[in-house]
């Protein structure tokens, strides 16, 4: 989350809108606090899980151990001597 402060900023310095909901006179000072909103929880929809991409490879029997899957596809191609690593 982001947020922005100004401090001791004068009433009359503010935007026109803000003054209005003000109570206090123009030449006053005020602090300004700004911070993000927060974001609203994803549908579905934005989740990815509506996308027809979702779960292509979950039926796929090679990989229905993950990490072992993981650790042979990150596994060099090749052995220090030379030879090919085909395990």
């Amino acid at each position: 989350m982001s947020t922005v402060v100004f401090e001791h900023v004068k009433v009359a310095e503010l935007p026109e809108a803000w003054r209005d909901k003000l109570d206090i006179p123009a030449d006053a000072h005020v602090t300004v606090r700004i911070e993000d909103e927060a974001s609203a929880t994803p549908t579905p929809d934005q989740s990815g899980i509506s996308d027809p991409a979702f779960g292509i490879w979950r039926d796929r029997e090679d990989m229905t151990d993950v990490e072992a899957y993981l650790q042979k596809l990150r596994a060099s191609r090749y052995r220090r001597d030379g030879t090919r690593n085909d395990d």
